[in-house]
């Protein structure tokens, strides 16, 4: 969440279309990470949703009419173009579309857009068929080539009946991107960062695997951490239950030698490569293509050493910066440390498992962060997100 020194103005347009009252959702969720909201309202946009709704959630005034009177001695678009650190229109119609990529500054909102510097993001929601118009699309990329952002429409139902390409995306999505665009550290700009997440599971049977207790939740915060930080983010996954996070390139596995390939894959042109992932140090010796039926009552099951991804990419290391994790249930430094040395690692994570609001499936974690010098970092308990930011602090600054 941001501090209240940081705090970060945007500026949001609203426009007459049906969602247009899914834009109240964007402001609450913003007025709740600590962002400051101003709202401009379209004359068509009143039709639809009362500017006292918005104008409760922001706690600001909302702006409607160019021509009225002034609360303050200040020319309105002027001001809020000023202002804005960011312009998002939610819902964007194809008439705001067109009109701002044809010059037309004839209202509050399309004077504003036009007189700020802020970046300006158009989520578009309106008819599939209008969405799909080569006028309307020609319209899009002519604002792209001019440098604004376009958070692409959902398909699905529409409000007139019609299914297809043209619903407003999730509110909490645009809202993660707005967050994103705004994040206070853009540091790692021009570099590439690889992360690995989540567990990888072994095969038994066609019924049966062998896996552990990783939700992802760690490398996940990893990956979006240095996505808001400006880098072109890799993550490979293991199994988990989480939302795909925007703006990085996804790769999903499954096995130790699938993530071993996808991570080798891209390994070389890599700046900073952290595997959070808790991948399987051992799988069954033999894979039975039949379900193993009970007979008796115990069952062997030999199992044998499965490839240390981590150490293979210790070898291959030349001017990459590669952390890695170590989750302990005791003699957790001693531990972490000779896995540091013994895999060439540039720094190493170390999480105790056994602690009971942290570590696997908690929002949380409480570790210790040791570098290849021998120096450490304690970082109390704190979300997984705040440790990523902590890690990110000290990487970037050996970039």
């Amino acid at each position: 969440m941001l501090n209240v020194s940081d705090r970060k103005t945007v500026v949001i347009g609203v426009t007459g279309g049906i969602a247009a009252y899914k834009a109240l959702d964007v402001v609450s969720r913003l007025k709740k990470r600590n962002f400051e909201v101003n709202v401009i309202m379209t004359k068509s946009a009143v039709k639809f949703v009362t500017p006292l709704s918005f104008q409760t959630m922001s706690q600001n005034i909302v702006n409607v009419d160019m021509f009225q009177e002034p609360r303050a001695w200040e020319i309105q678009h002027i001001s809020l173009a000023k202002k804005a650190d960011l312009l998002a229109v939610i819902p964007a119609t194809a008439d705001i579309i067109g009109k701002v990529s044809s010059g037309i500054a004839d209202d509050l909102l399309t004077t504003t857009i036009m007189a700020t510097k802020a970046p300006v993001v158009f989520a578009p929601a309106m008819n599939t068929n209008m969405y799909n118009n080569p006028i309307v699309q020609d319209n899009i990329n002519k604002l792209m080539k001019f440098g604004y952002e376009f958070i692409r429409p959902a398909s699905g139902r529409l409000a007139c009946g019609d299914s297809g390409e043209g619903k407003l995306e999730d509110t909490g999505f645009i809202a993660q991107i707005i967050e994103s665009m705004l994040y206070d550290k853009k540091d790692l700009k021009g570099k590439k960062v690889l992360v690995t997440a989540g567990p990888t599971r072994e095969d038994i049977d066609p019924v049966r695997y062998i896996t552990n207790r990783s939700t992802g939740k760690m490398g996940y915060s990893i990956a979006e951490e240095a996505r808001d930080r400006g880098a072109e983010v890799t993550l490979v996954s293991g199994p988990t239950n989480l939302n795909i996070p925007f703006g990085v390139q996804f790769v999903s596995v499954r096995t130790n030698e699938e993530m071993l390939n996808a991570v080798l894959e891209k390994f070389e042109k890599q700046d900073i490569v952290v595997k959070a992932a808790a991948v399987s140090d051992y799988k069954p010796k033999v894979y039975s293509q039949k379900k193993i039926k009970k007979d008796g009552d115990e069952l062997s099951l030999p199992l044998t050493r499965d490839i240390d991804i981590l150490k293979e990419l210790g070898k291959l290391k030349s001017n990459q910066i590669l952390v890695g994790f170590a989750a302990e249930s005791n003699d957790l430094i001693e531990n972490a440390a000779k896995k540091l040395e013994s895999k060439n690692l540039d720094y190493i994570i170390a999480n105790d498992i056994t602690g009971v609001d942290t570590g696997f499936a908690s929002n949380n974690n409480k570790v210790t962060i040791i570098f290849k010098d021998g120096n450490k970092i304690d970082l109390d308990k704190m979300t997984k997100r705040e440790v990523a930011r902590k890690l990110f602090d000290i990487l970037a600054s050996k970039l």
